[in-house]
């Protein structure tokens, strides 16, 4: 079965790439605070350094990447 592009299905994926790439950042944004609230403590800077790392992974993945379709012809 063939599917019909519209423009409301095309602009309606856009909004939800870009709300993808939002929800991306913010998370990084929130690990990386954690963090560095994590590695004030002697104890807990190795988890805090962790945790922050995974957080600018994930902020530079939300403002770089491109989350394409794989299941283009």
């Amino acid at each position: 079965m063939a599917h019909i592009l519209t423009v409301h299905g095309g602009a309606l994926a856009g909004v939800g790439r870009f709300l993808e790439h939002a929800a991306a950042v913010v998370v990084g944004l929130v690990f990386m605070a954690i963090g560095l609230a994590l590695g004030v403590t002697m104890v807990m800077l190795p988890v805090g350094v962790a945790i922050g790392f995974i957080g600018v992974a994930l902020l530079v993945g939300g403002l770089f990447a491109r989350i394409d379709d794989i299941r283009k012809p």
